[in-house]
């Protein structure tokens, strides 16, 4: 059983910058692709970015350029550096453990979640 925790939510006012945090409160990433989803009110939840255990990455394009996402494997932590936040990013954010060691944005290969960290931006 893993347990993953997000961290690093808030308020914040468009422009500015997040970082989020994702760590394994119980097992380990084991290795395999960690990813960021989001999802707002009355809306499905969304792809946002992953990265594989050797760095490669994999972004939405609604994000590309402005976020990124990184990993410590030492930590078992993955973070998501948010800028140029707009209030179109609004929503709580989850990170998922995949099943494979493959980039994808199908929520649906993801099968640990954590509780999810808000995120908002004002205008």
């Amino acid at each position: 059983q893993v347990e993953l925790a997000e961290s690093g939510g808030g308020l914040v006012q468009a422009g500015d910058s997040l970082r989020l945090s994702c760590t394994a409160s119980r097992g380990t990433f084991d290795s395999l692709t960690i990813g960021w989803f989001r999802q707002a009110p009355d809306k499905a939840r969304d792809f946002v970015a992953c990265i594989r255990y050797d760095g490669m990455t994999y972004y939405a394009d609604s994000v590309e350029g402005r976020f990124t996402i990184s990993r410590d494997n030492a930590k078992n932590t993955v973070y998501l550096q948010m800028n140029s936040l707009d209030p179109e990013d609004t929503a709580v954010y989850y990170c998922g453990r995949r099943r494979d060691y493959a980039l994808g944005h199908n929520p649906s290969s993801y099968e640990y979640w954590g509780q999810g960290t808000q995120v908002t931006v004002s205008s």
